[in-house]
């Protein structure tokens, strides 16, 4: 059946897959974007999701036109990559603001449906760098370490309730966003991955359109690498 599905951050890169995959699957699909385009096909709502009052309008925009929310994908991050000695309070603030917080917010929110449906998938995109760390990201890992945390609390509140929560954790992927970094950086990177290659962003869209399937009915509190094996033993 077709279900409301709410992705942020779903105009460009793994958003945007998975985006495309779960409208393929004939689902009714919203995303958030904050500049650019959303993509054709789905519901484009403009938010800042570190903004409490933009996603509570979010929620009622995507209620009133798809339904209450039945399956959430919180993908919207950003990173501020610099060394510890460097970085600055915003650094750190900035990132932990729209990567974690803005997921509490976001899962908060849709709690309310899923709880009176007594069903609903959340899926937060984490990264291998939150369970293996990276020098210059300590930001970045400490927020994706904490969505771990944070879903395997949602799974024990609210697994009886028909709702699951599950972290996927993308490894070097081709995005625009790594597509400027230089190719020995790369090279380098490539060499730590034991499938000798990056990701493509269909391959990260794949494991969230199977989490947020029936099939998955039983799987919460999981950590799903989709990696190649980067951050294995982690």
């Amino acid at each position: 059946m077709s279900r409301s599905v709410f992705i942020t951050g779903g105009n460009r890169g793994i958003g945007l897959a998975i985006a495309e995959a779960m409208a393929a699957n004939g689902d009714r699909v919203a995303v958030t974007y904050r500049s650019g385009e959303p993509p054709a096909g789905v519901l484009g709502v403009k938010c800042d999701i570190t903004d409490p009052e933009q996603v509570e309008a979010a929620f009622r925009q995507i209620e009133e036109a798809h339904g209450p929310v039945e399956v959430l994908v919180a993908n919207a991050g950003i990173t501020r990559d610099t060394l510890l000695m460097r970085m600055s309070e915003d650094d750190f603030s900035d990132v932990i603001g729209t990567n974690l917080t803005a997921a509490y917010r976001l899962a908060k929110r849709a709690t309310r449906g899923m709880l009176r449906a007594r069903k609903g998938r959340m899926i937060f995109i984490g990264s291998t760098v939150g369970l293996r760390g990276e020098a210059g990201q300590a930001n970045y890992a400490a927020a994706k370490a904490g969505l771990v945390g944070f879903s395997r609390s949602i799974a024990r509140e609210l697994g009886s309730r028909g709702i699951t929560a599950n972290v996927v954790t993308p490894g070097l992927t081709e995005t625009d966003m790594t597509a400027v970094l230089p190719q020995e950086i790369k090279d380098s990177m490539i060499k730590q991955i034991p499938a000798g290659r990056a990701a493509q962003s269909e391959e990260i869209a794949a494991a969230v359109r199977f989490l947020a399937s029936d099939e998955a009915s039983y799987i919460t509190g999981a950590v799903i690498p989709v990696d190649g094996g980067a951050g294995m033993g982690h």
